[in-house]
């Protein structure tokens, strides 16, 4: 399960790199997917990409080529970052997952000049 979602840059300007990162329960990480999930201002959910068991990470097409999600089991870790950032990805972040499918407690992620 998420055990905290750290409270990541707040505001970003555009074309710099979002960077969060989740810790979960203990080995949780090699025995159900997390994913990162945000929701923009007066919108709905929208999943960005997860981690799968195997360490292979699925991308939501539509950031796909600028996001890299990756882990680190020795810490039980997750980490977003995505690239060239735009006020469309303005929104609150969230980590989910595990077994019983926890949320973190959210990210707010303002992207402005």
């Amino acid at each position: 399960q998420v055990q905290r979602q750290d409270s990541g840059p707040g505001l970003l300007k555009p074309s710099q790199t979002l960077s969060l990162t989740c810790t979960v329960s203990s080995g949780s990480l090699l025995t159900a997917p997390y994913w990162w999930i945000r929701q923009p201002p007066g919108k709905g959910l929208e999943w960005v990409g997860a981690m799968r068991t195997t360490g292979s990470p699925l991308y939501n097409p539509s950031v796909k080529s600028r996001a890299s999600i990756s882990r680190d089991t020795s810490k039980n870790q997750i980490t977003l970052q995505l690239n060239s950032v735009t006020p469309e990805d303005t929104a609150v972040y969230y980590c989910a997952g595990g077994s019983g499918f926890s949320w973190g407690q959210g990210t707010q992620v303002t992207v402005s000049s």
